[in-house]
């Protein structure tokens, strides 16, 4: 059976897109610099992409250069700013974390539930709350009080839409058909919670991604599509190579109803990289990236032909379409590939926020050294992450 996507057409088993090119990890970049530069790589990627996120490609060119986009650029109204993309990503990894503190200190937890509290302070960030609903939200924690992250800057309409519609905190999946790439720029904290490299804890990550993303977009192909791109985080954290996330996330999803359309976006992406497809085709060749499945298939192709850090991220962000998402989630890829070492310095110090997204980095790294069984150290945990 074929499968299509865009009209292209590809070979269900087909030598080619079974043969994943080999992009191996340093074994010697260690966990914590692979989570910084898997969320500091983001946030560069988000903010490279903003000032094009709307643009066509030949406008891109014709107000960059030939070359398009290469380094920083204004947008709302500074260097290097972060956008909806980087917000949810931070408020995925916060709920990530006070969900690991109730668990810990209460002994019963429903992680998406404690995830979508925090969609809901993000919601609140955005000066916007639940339609009509009288629901208790928490303006607690560190993330909320950094004012730098209340910035309202283009979100998603099926993430607002899915979250006013809540009426509690939820795991259910949200009652619309959007697969937009909403769900999959957020997840990748999910990959960095997991404690070990194995294939077990590769399905746990799956799942999660697919109830932590099903929150907001009832799409198959929106919340697979994210839980294959966290599978394919996770992988790489832990010293595996980019073929072998890859490879499990193709698994996972091949027992999944309705992964037909991501399945086809991972192997379209894989044989334009075979076939060495130039970017400006195969990217046009992949989509736009405002969906889920064609987001990860462009963040795919551009991690596996590119050299390095800079160059595959100035390769995502210029095409037709989502340019912040593709190059937050080719910056997420590449930062764990290479490490937060390959990020340019300068980068770094012009990334609003940069300070916030290291620190919560740190947070994902260290939050197995926490002592929660200390009466003093569980009191200053839980006013960071309250575990609710």
């Amino acid at each position: 059976m074929n499968r299509e996507i865009n009209g292209n057409f590809i070979e269900r088993g087909s030598e080619q897109i079974d043969t994943v090119p080999k992009v191996a990890n340093n074994p010697q970049i260690n966990r914590c610099s692979r989570i910084q530069g898997v969320l500091i790589g983001g946030a560069i990627g988000d903010a490279m992409g903003a000032p094009v996120e709307f643009l066509r490609l030949s406008d891109i060119k014709s107000n960059f250069g030939p070359e398009g986009v290469v380094d920083f650029a204004p947008a709302y109204g500074r260097i290097g700013a972060i956008t909806d993309d980087t917000q949810m990503t931070l408020f995925t990894a916060e709920g990530l974390l006070r969900a690991y503190v109730r668990s810990t200190t209460k002994g019963i937890c429903s992680i998406p539930s404690v995830i979508s509290h925090s969609y809901l302070r993000w919601l609140l960030t955005q000066g916007l709350k639940p339609n009509g609903r009288d629901l208790a939200i928490g303006r607690d924690g560190w993330l909320w009080n950094e004012k730098v992250l209340h910035n309202r800057r283009a979100p998603g309409k099926t993430c607002i839409s899915s979250l006013q519609a809540m009426t509690h905190f939820t795991a259910s999946r949200a009652e619309n058909d959007s697969k937009g790439a909403g769900a999959i720029m957020r997840v990748a904290p999910i990959a960095c919670l997991v404690s070990n490299g194995d294939e077990l804890a590769a399905e746990e990550v799956f799942q999660l991604g697919k109830e932590a993303s099903w929150l907001t977009h009832g799409h198959p192909s929106g919340f697979l599509s994210a839980a294959a791109f966290a599978v394919v985080i996770h992988a790489l954290i832990w010293d595996l190579p980019l073929e072998t996330g890859i490879q499990r996330a193709k698994q996972f999803l091949s027992r999944e109803e309705g992964s037909d359309e991501t399945l086809a976006a991972m192997d379209l992406s894989l044989v334009c990289a075979q076939k060495k497809t130039w970017p400006d085709k195969a990217i046009r060749m992949i989509g736009e990236g405002w969906v889920g499945e064609e987001a990860l298939g462009i963040a795919l192709y551009c991690t596996l032909v590119a050299d390095n850090f800079v160059a595959g991220v100035r390769m995502s962000v210029n095409h037709d379409g989502d340019s912040d998402t593709t190059g937050s989630l080719v910056g997420q890829l590449l930062g764990a590939i290479y490490g937060e070492a390959a990020i340019p310095a300068n980068w770094v110090r012009q990334l609003e926020a940069a300070e916030v997204i290291g620190q919560m980095a740190d947070d994902l790294f260290n939050y197995p050294k926490w002592d929660l069984g200390d009466e003093q150290t569980e009191k200053m945990v839980w006013e960071r992450y309250p575990g609710w």
